[in-house]
């Protein structure tokens, strides 16, 4: 989705249907269909923002309020605060002539005031709990503020870190995005929509947005159906299957229509194929975007999206001035646009808002909601749940709380930095820096900082990362400078702790890299810091996967941080400190270099498989200058303790298929501390009717392990967990032997077997 952060009008609601209802017959809705003009009902369709703040395009909406006022906006924003949502409501309620109140919505990505680390690094959690408390809270501080519509979840697989957006989803894998999808909606949703601290979920991107050719932001997509459906829609299928009330369309095409309109996707497999109930949204302009892929002009796409089951214009505008004359000319029915605004009344209907318009205005509740300790104590938490410890080094890690430390880098002591992209209702200047961080969780340790290098010396990057507020700030010190006074501080301490990586905007929307590297001005830094002989800790931000193979080579410990948050600081000091022992896991592959992209564990394995091993050899699948292995697994993740996996097995060899079975094995903790372990499940389908992944992840589970406790962790599987799409995509599972492992990351060897028997 795109999007942008504004302020002028909002508003929002809940009473109403339960989730997942549809409203043919819902009375008030119907009588306010009788009595609308086809003006009024194309006005429903029109949502529009009253500028301000934060835009991902370039065209704003003018003279919004004297639209409400006409009838012609259904929905708004980039407004907030119980004082402006009522505003905006009083306006639609009190001055239109039907007085139909507004959807007010907003993009809360990973938190809203309360910022928690960025969707990618939430995933790597692996705890669906979690996760969903996360969107939970972010309801209920978004709804505290006015609003009722959420522009989240993204779930779109990605798999190529060139793209900026990979940042806010899941990872590159259909399972686990399927899990993150269903958590996610029901966090913001919750059981009832009625409730005032729950708000309509939309999940984006409406498809494929996460696969654009080159790894460009917007481009176009090429995929087949059968990689579709196994591969890339499962996760939106999991969050129309959990009750999501709306659907963001995507920028890119598909099968040559752009997403917005096309029918085959919006109304044939969205609605007719998966029942989806609730109502479809373009992202920003999107519709208006069809004329530059040769649709037509604004009259033409408009028509087009209408019917192919579009129901809301986000900004565009070409539904409220065009979509009249299409049903003069034709090319529109009434009853599709009726069909339309029907699925928008609906959706407020559900809300509360046609009963109650002001039941987001409660002034009393920001105070008592937002930004509250507890809130900043669950985003900690979140936080250190989300990191992932990528390299040991001789048992540096967990610092002495009484260590002699320099800390070092860009991103050591910068509060700009902290949130992540898409936190527009965040406030940087409220979050912790790792620099203070360390001084709240370690007092007694000594620490010195330098800033040591710049994010980038590259004063046109620069410029182009700083759109939205100066993210790199290049120093008025040289950069030999900087360096200095960093290695002075590094040569008299015992431990240097380093913090680089990306800038906030550095990934995120509009933010596609070829270079996927840390920047050259940081490199710089570490490879002079690990020449110190002091013991270093990379502590590495980022909202991507990096090719950080040069740097794992190093003689250094690599702590992955992502954006983690306004709590930033005190997160990273607590896992650094061993005040809590890193669990996280990676969700994407991580590249041994950008010429792999696109890269994923379920990679197939051809006709001419290359060597295990990963040694070169002619005339099989690989590379003459790198093993086709990732630098760092999906997956994969280390722990201040150890974990060795045994026995594992299947309960029974042979699985009936209306059965299930049990896959299980011993973990045990093998080191000196407690510490929690993520089991993940793989399987591999050995003979089917079109060419199988060469493993599959179905299913994982969050275990907290004493020293030396062993555990055994099992798996129920039956049929319905084997199926996939066949060539005629048929959901199918097929009989058979399927061969499984179970370890803590997907690189193991299979260990077992069954049989699915016909």
């Amino acid at each position: 989705m795109t999007l942008k952060k504004i302020f002028g009008l909002f508003l929002i609601f809940s009473t109403g249907l339960a989730i997942g209802q549809t409203g043919k017959n819902i009375p008030e809705v119907e009588e306010l269909l009788s009595k609308m003009s086809l003006e009024e009902k194309i006005g429903q369709l029109n949502l529009l923002t009253p500028g301000g703040g934060v835009a991902t395009g370039s065209v704003v909406s003018e003279d919004v309020e004297a639209k409400i006022k006409a009838g012609n906006v259904g929905g708004v924003f980039g407004v907030s605060s119980p004082e402006k949502v009522r505003q905006a409501q009083d306006i639609a309620v009190k001055s239109s002539r039907l007085g139909i109140p507004l959807l007010i919505g907003s993009d809360i990505i990973h938190g809203y005031k309360t910022t928690y680390p960025i969707p990618l690094g939430l995933s790597s959690s692996w705890d669906m709990e979690l996760i969903q408390e996360a969107a939970q809270l972010a309801a209920k501080e978004a709804t505290a503020d006015g609003i009722n519509w959420n522009f989240s979840p993204m779930v779109d697989i990605a798999r190529d870190p060139r793209w900026g957006r990979i940042a806010e989803g899941a990872g590159e894998d259909p399972y686990l995005g399927s899990q993150v999808a269903k958590a996610m909606v029901k966090g913001y949703q919750g059981e009832d929509l009625t409730q005032p601290n729950t708000m309509i979920a939309t999940v984006k991107h409406m498809a494929l947005y996460g696969a654009p050719e080159a790894g460009r932001d917007y481009n176009s997509v090429d995929m087949s159906r059968l990689k579709m459906f196994n591969e890339y829609l499962p996760p939106y299928k999991a969050a129309v299957d959990a009750g999501v009330e709306s659907v963001m369309t995507s920028f890119n095409d598909i099968d040559g229509i752009p997403a917005s309109g096309n029918k085959w996707l919006l109304t044939d497999l969205l609605r007719e194929r998966w029942g989806f109930g609730g109502f479809v949204v373009s992202d920003y302009t999107s519709v208006n975007e069809m004329i530059a892929h040769g649709m037509g002009d604004l009259q033409a796409v408009s028509a087009m999206a209408i019917n192919a089951g579009l129901d809301m214009d986000m900004v565009g505008e070409g539904f409220l001035t065009t979509l009249k004359k299409s049903v003069e000319e034709g090319k529109v029915s009434e009853e599709q646009i009726t069909k339309a605004a029907r699925r928008i009344l609906e959706a407020k209907h559900k809300l509360g808002l046609l009963d109650d318009p002001y039941r987001y205005s409660d002034e009393r509740r920001p105070e008592k909601d937002i930004l509250t300790r507890e809130n900043r104590d669950f985003a900690r938490k979140a936080a250190t749940r989300s990191f992932v410890l990528l390299k040991k080094h001789n048992n540096t890690l967990p610092l002495a709380k009484d260590a002699k430390i320099a800390l070092v880098g860009p991103l050591a002591n910068n509060k700009n930095n902290m949130l992540g992209t898409w936190a527009p209702t965040g406030n940087p200047q409220l979050s912790v820096p790792i620099l203070e961080g360390m001084k709240n969780v370690a007092p007694q340790a000594k620490i010195s900082y330098a800033k040591g290098a710049n994010i980038s010396n590259d004063t046109s990057f620069a410029k182009k990362v700083n759109v939205f507020g100066e993210r790199i700030q290049i120093s008025e010190e040289s950069p030999e400078a900087l360096l200095r006074e960093a290695l002075d501080l590094a040569n008299n301490s015992d431990i240097i702790v380093a913090v680089v990586g990306e800038a906030t905007e550095m990934s995120g929307e509009a933010a596609s890299r070829t270079d996927i590297r840390i920047p050259a001005s940081q490199k710089k830094l570490i490879n002079e810091l690990a020449k110190t002989g002091k013991p270093v800790v990379l502590v590495l931000m980022s909202g991507r996967p990096l090719d950080i193979s040069e740097e794992m080579v190093l003689p250094v410990s690599i702590l992955q941080v992502w954006h983690p948050g306004v709590e930033a600081g005190n997160a990273v000091a607590d896992v650094i400190f061993g005040d809590y022992n890193p669990s996280g896991k990676l969700t994407n592959s991580w590249p041994r270099s950008v010429g792999q992209v696109p890269i994923h564990y379920r990679m197939k394995t051809t006709g001419r498989p290359g060597p295990e091993n990963g040694d070169f050899q002619k005339f099989k699948t690989n590379y003459l200058d790198s093993p086709n292995s990732p630098l760092l697994p999906f997956g994969f993740g280390l722990s201040y303790t150890t974990f060795e996996y045994s026995n594992v097995k299947a309960g029974s060899k042979d699985l009936a298929k209306d059965g299930s079975i049990q896959l299980s094995a011993t973990v045990t903790n093998t080191g000196d501390r407690d510490g929690e372990e993520i089991v993940q499940l793989y399987i591999h389908d050995k003979v089917r009717s079109v060419t199988p992944p060469g493993k599959e992840l179905k299913g994982f589970k969050k275990v907290m392990l004493k020293k030396g406790e062993s555990k055994t962790v099992s798996f129920k599987i039956s049929a319905e967990d084997l199926k996939f799409y066949n060539s005629s995509l048929e959901h199918v599972a097929e009989p058979g032997e399927f061969e499984f492992f179970i370890a803590g990351s997907s690189d193991a060897d299979f260990e077992a077997s069954f049989t699915l028997k016909k």
